[in-house]
């Protein structure tokens, strides 16, 4: 039956082909009433008891307010720009004012961790909020998603215990939770997550009572430099005015100091005793450790979408550099929790760095020295290419391009404290037609910086239009010998053949791998790869699975798995099957048309409406709460 609803649904579609959409074979070409009523009777049909009046809020909204509008012709668009320009918001992912829900809130009490770890008595009595009584807890908690355990047949056991929404997997009758010996021990003594932060770092971080050594001394020598150059200014001043000599014979002679590239001055006070192997590699810019970037497939630091999770899911198709999302410096001085999560690193991830973003240099040189010490990290990227307002109007990311002087006082104040290479993430400027990214990179090279990426566009230019890699050309040029990877566009083993003909060391993906992970893969076997929806659904629990072991895999981990998830298929949506193209490889710029897939769930992969990502959602973890609700962060607007 569903094979003839889909075959009916594709005969009535007349498509007519439209400039910037992606080309598709007629036979799976449909229209979006046929598509969304075929999707909708089949999701009914096999859940059966579902009816209307259970509908959750999410199946009665009308679609074509959960997705981006179809593109229009140039006539249309001139009579409907008014309205698009009201309505923009609707269509569009909100980083601001988003309606959202604490995964905490998912469930009205929990269970105390005095039950959960064995500790004994609660040490706050009758004032704790949580449940002590276990069968109590069990009456209220949600129903179990599945009957198998990821974390207990993993690892051996479930340290969430009674709490986990697998826990029928690992509970006797009596309420114990079981355990797997030899799995345990397998994994006893390693270390599967480095980079978090300990609740003594935390707790002094606070109180400010953290040393920053080398970046004090760096910091000093900033402003002795600073009223050298002032006190030379004013003494210049003076002599002009005092002299008697004509003013084209006097010769100024050049005091000002270059600012320290690395530490390779004497020491303030005077030391005694041998010279060590540590004051030697200190004392050596040459020493600091080294990374092999060339030819290197690097997935690109994705706000929200780069966690741990995914990263894991791109390092099993093959990418060979990864970066923790965005970090603000000032955060992480303050000892967030939340910030830090975002430095966290899995073992599988060998090459493995930390991006971080800040507009003053002596803060982002004190965060430099706090991830030096108390970090495991390959390298640390600074974000000059963020093109957020929230960043860019106080100085950061983008900012930073038009502040060469703050830039490199903190290029070079990272450097000093840091063991390992400093990197820079920019774009080829702020206003779209004045590339300034050329003049930066012939300054960054005398700065001390290990490597750049450029992305091919402008702050202005967000993403409406393709990135420039004729301009990345010139820059890789001028970069020599500093490794420079090019960043833009690539979402085929084609294009990245295209982007290495341009003399970059490397290529950074981003929204390809959101789009297709499997892209590292199909670059480094130079092929395109059809991948069926069943695959696609066993990479997407694969995420799952990793969410629920780093998150949790109680109803709070759960819940903030769904949110990371969803977030993953707004994009992920856009994919469209290598078998299903008229013309091959898809343009990361043109937007899929309405179509068919070859089975059920390929249709409901293609879909971009908002509930339909839900439905996915809820094959891998379970029903949404009755109060569940979201927006996503991105959407598809780049296609218009």
């Amino acid at each position: 039956m569903m094979e003839a609803s889909a075959k009916d649904a594709t005969e009535t579609a007349t498509h007519v082909a439209v400039k910037g959409e992606a080309a598709i074979k007629q036979e799976f070409i449909t229209t979006k009433d046929a598509f969304h009523g075929f999707l909708d009777s089949e999701w009914q049909g096999s859940k059966g008891e579902k009816s209307a009046e259970n509908e959750t809020p999410q199946e009665k909204k009308d679609p074509s307010v959960d997705e981006p509008e179809c593109k229009k012709s140039k006539l249309d668009h001139e009579d409907v720009k008014k309205t698009e320009k009201r309505d923009k918001k609707r269509f569009r992912g909100q980083n601001k004012s988003r309606p959202h829900i604490k995964p905490t809130t998912y469930e009205e009490k929990r269970l105390c961790l005095s039950v959960i770890q064995k500790n004994g008595e609660c040490k706050f009595g009758d004032k704790c909020i949580f449940y002590h009584d276990v069968a109590e807890y069990l009456a209220n908690k949600p129903a179990d998603i599945g009957e198998r355990c990821y974390l207990y047949d993993t690892f051996g056991k479930c340290e969430y215990g009674l709490a986990c929404r697998f826990a029928t997997a690992h509970t006797t009758a009596d309420f114990k939770t079981m355990e797997k010996a030899e799995l345990v021990k397998a994994y006893e003594g390693r270390t599967l997550v480095k980079n978090s932060l300990s609740k003594d770092l935390q707790y002094r971080l606070r109180k400010r009572s953290v040393t920053f050594k080398k970046s004090e001394e760096y910091l000093k020598m900033l402003s002795d430099n600073k009223d050298k150059k002032e006190q030379q200014s004013n003494g210049d001043v003076c002599t002009a005015e005092v002299s008697a000599e004509p003013k084209e014979e006097i010769q100024h002679v050049s005091t000002e100091e270059s600012l320290p590239t690395c530490p390779d001055i004497q020491p303030p006070v005077k030391t005694v005793g041998p010279l060590t192997d540590a004051d030697v590699i200190k004392l050596r810019p040459c020493e600091k450790k080294k990374v092999d970037f060339k030819d290197k497939l690097y997935l690109a630091p994705l706000t929200t979408c780069g966690n741990l999770p995914f990263r894991r899911v791109c390092k099993r198709f093959g990418a060979d550099i990864t970066c923790g999302e965005m970090a603000m410096c000032t955060n992480l001085l303050q000892g967030h929790q939340s910030e830090w999560a975002l430095l966290k690193r899995h073992e599988s991830e060998d090459l493995f760095g930390v991006q971080v973003e800040g507009c003053f240099p002596d803060t982002m040189t004190r965060c430099a020295e706090l991830i030096n010490n108390y970090t495991d990290v390959d390298f640390v990227d600074i974000n000059s290419g963020c093109p957020i307002d929230l960043v860019y109007k106080k100085g950061g990311g983008c900012g930073l391009m038009t502040r060469t002087r703050k830039f490199e006082q903190i290029i070079k104040g990272m450097n000093y404290v840091l063991d390992v290479p400093v990197t820079v993430k920019i774009r080829t400027g702020v206003q779209e037609k004045s590339n300034i990214a050329h003049k930066l990179i012939g300054e960054m090279k005398n700065w001390g910086v290990s490597m750049v990426t450029l992305h091919g566009r402008s702050r202005e230019q967000r993403y409406t239009k393709l990135a420039d890699w004729d301009y990345i050309s010139t820059c890789a040029k001028l970069a020599d010998p500093v490794p420079l990877f090019g960043n833009g566009d690539i979402l085929s083993y084609e294009d990245a053949v295209k982007a290495k003909e341009t003399g970059v060391s490397g290529i950074m993906i981003a929204r390809g791998a959101l789009i297709k992970p499997w892209i590292f893969t199909e670059i480094k076997e130079s092929r395109h790869w059809d991948v069926s929806s069943s695959e696609r659904l066993d990479i997407l629990r694969d995420f799952t699975n990793f969410g629920l072991e780093h998150w949790g895999s109680d109803t709070r981990g759960v819940e903030k798995t769904r949110n990371f998830l969803l977030e993953w298929l707004s994009f992920m949506c856009r994919y469209i099957p290598v078998g299903l193209l008229e013309r091959v490889p898809q343009k990361i710029n043109e937007r899929p048309p309405y179509y068919m897939g070859r089975n059920y769930l390929e249709s409901l992969m293609a879909s971009q409406n908002v509930d339909d990502w839900i439905r996915i959602s809820e094959m891998l973890l379970g029903p949404v709460p009755k109060n569940f609700n979201f927006l996503p962060k991105h959407k598809a607007n780049s296609y218009k």
